[in-house]
This record gives C-alpha cells, sequence and structure tokens, in this order.
C-alpha cells in the first residue's frame, strides 16, 4: 500500500536546498533587512525580526548570511549585539 502525502493548497513547497519557494524567500527577507538596517543606526535581531514581520530563527539566519556576504556588520556593547550596514555609525 502506498500512502500519498498532499500538501495544504497554497503552502509554499520544499526546494532541494531546504527552503521554501527555491531561496526567493530568503533573498526577499535579506533585501528587507538591509533596506530596514538603512533607517536605522544599529539593531538587535529581535528589533529586525519584528520590523520586517518574520520569525526570528528565519532573520537570525539571514543575518548570518548577510555578515558572511560583508553586507552587514555585527557590533558588541556591553554585552549585547547589535548589526549594523558597514561604516554606518550610531546617530
Amino acid at each position: 500500500m502506498t500512502l500519498l502525502m498532499r500538501e495544504k493548497p497554497g503552502e509554499p513547497q520544499p526546494s532541494s536546498n531546504g527552503e521554501k519557494d527555491g531561496g526567493k524567500m530568503n533573498e526577499d527577507l535579506k533585501e528587507s533587512i538591509l533596506k530596514y538596517l538603512a533607517t536605522v543606526s544599529q539593531a538587535k535581531n529581535k528589533e529586525v525580526a519584528r520590523a520586517v514581520g518574520q520569525d526570528k530563527h528565519l532573520v537570525d539566519k539571514a543575518i548570518a548570511e548577510l555578515a558572511k556576504e560583508g553586507k552587514i556588520e555585527y557590533r558588541s556593547f556591553g554585552g549585547i549585539t547589535y548589526i549594523a550596514l558597514p561604516g554606518k555609525h550610531e546617530t
């Protein structure tokens, strides 16, 4: 007997790399993060997640990728870690 698993209609399907809808969502999320960071001097990951309306774990992953790509930088003050666009200073 073979069982077929059916996904809910309209639910994004995982791609071969494990990301839903082929990584497009991840690219859109990274773009949203960069746009948000352009409006602030620095932010905590939690603040970014709230601003872009996504789950924090997805934002954390996208932020790590952006840092690896050199598009954002981490800053640490008194044990609190912030992210910011490179070269953008607190105002």
